[in-house]
């Protein structure tokens, strides 16, 4: 699950991690409000205006702007909610934005140069741990500074036993060039950064840029943070901040009925019990010339509603000019998904898509018998190789 920077903020701050004092808002007065606050609490008269939306790179769509004045955090909010906000991580139509974070500003004057690093913690796959990824050359080029200049990217690959070590937070430090008070404070900042990692089963930590303020202390100045959702039934406090206006509508109403759906671009729908057989249907659709217009699994023990529910969801995609229902018997019954079938047909009416399907498994004849006496234009398949060869007819 995808977290507001406001919202992974606010986790951090709970395991001492430094963060600039902010406040949300969802209208420019709100926001007025917010900055004068802020300054009553900071004594600082500069403020970053920053909209919230689940996709990085808002800096460069001009959904983050610096205010000077109270006015111009007013006008700064005017302009950034209920844009559309466009950046390298949104679709082309971009994303709206509802709410802002004004924050203090923490470019302040002292005696040392502002410098900005990258800093985030992950799983490495390859070896199965934890692992901090740092760069001293921070900011909203991170990409660029991986592909062209790879040598300033460091990793710290983490004992899940003994966790981020001192000796470990230390390095980093080093490996960013800090020294004096900015080193310690760098020591304290990754330690505690790691421990809200896996204290919140995060399984994405990002901060860029994490700032050296001029007088030495360590900031993240921005959070983009992905929460493990296996764990959320031990986070209600996480699990309540989830905002299902920034995920895709369809995948919301899948979640409702306990179906695993994710969309993609393709024209073909897909329906599958279990993950690994989707994701080899989808192989198979590409072969014969198609493209899965989506991610469907519809679990174990799919009943006949649950399948009707499936079928209205992949209809509700207009680029779907065909179906492909994949389903292999162990627990399910097949003869449970044909009815599912049928009585998608007749409740839903009018569907225009041919339909392919397969069945294998627990009471496959007894389903393949109730598609053939229903009367409807469903094409059967036997194996695999049939279906690919009817999704490629049907579509051709």
């Amino acid at each position: 699950m995808n977290l507001h920077e406001y919202q992974g903020k606010s986790i951090l701050k709970g395991y001492g991690v430094s963060v600039p004092f902010g406040i949300v808002a969802s209208s420019p007065e709100k926001a007025f409000e917010a900055a004068k606050e802020i300054q009553k609490h900071t004594g600082f008269d500069k403020w970053a205006v920053k909209a919230q939306i689940h996709a990085g790179g808002r800096g460069k769509g001009g959904g983050v702007k610096i205010a000077t004045s109270l006015d111009e955090v007013r006008e700064s909010a005017d302009r950034i909610i209920g844009m559309m906000l466009v950046t390298p991580q949104t679709k082309k139509e971009g994303k709206l934005v509802r709410k802002v974070l004004v924050e203090q500003n923490i470019y302040y004057p002292g005696p040392e140069k502002v410098e900005e690093y990258y800093l985030s913690i992950l799983l490495n796959r390859d070896k199965s741990k934890n692992m901090v990824m740092y760069s001293p050359r921070g900011g909203m080029n991170i990409e660029q500074v991986a592909k062209e200049t790879p040598e300033e990217i460091f990793t710290e690959v983490i004992d899940p036993l003994v966790g981020l070590t001192g000796f470990q937070s230390r390095r980093i430090a080093f490996n960013l060039g800090l020294s004096g008070v900015a080193f310690k404070e760098m020591v304290k900042f990754s330690l505690a950064l790691y421990k809200a990692y896996v204290g919140a089963d995060a399984s994405l930590f990002e901060i860029n840029p994490v700032i050296k303020a001029a007088d030495g202390r360590i900031y993240a100045a921005d959070a983009k943070v992905t929460i493990d959702n296996n764990s959320l039934y031990r986070h209600k406090d996480i699990a309540a901040m989830r905002d299902t206006a920034e995920e895709d509508p369809l995948e919301v109403e899948a979640g409702r009925f306990d179906l695993n759906y994710v969309k993609l671009n393709g024209n073909v729908g897909c329906m599958v019990n279990g993950a690994g057989l989707a994701m080899a249907t989808m192989d198979m659709i590409k072969m014969s010339g198609g493209n899965p217009a989506n991610f469907l699994d519809v679990g174990g023990t799919a009943d006949a509603k649950r399948v009707e529910e499936a079928f209205r969801i992949i209809l509700k995609d207009p680029n779907v000019k065909a179906i492909l229902v994949n389903i292999f018997g162990g627990i399910v019954r097949c003869d449970r998904v044909a009815q599912g079938v049928v009585d998608a047909y007749h409740n839903i009416g009018n569907i225009k898509v041919p339909i392919i399907v397969r069945l294998q498994g627990t009471n496959a004849e007894e389903g393949k018998e109730l598609i053939d006496k229903s009367g409807l234009k469903v094409h059967s398949a036997i194996h695999l190789e049939d279906a690919a060869r009817l999704v490629n007819e049907v579509l051709a």
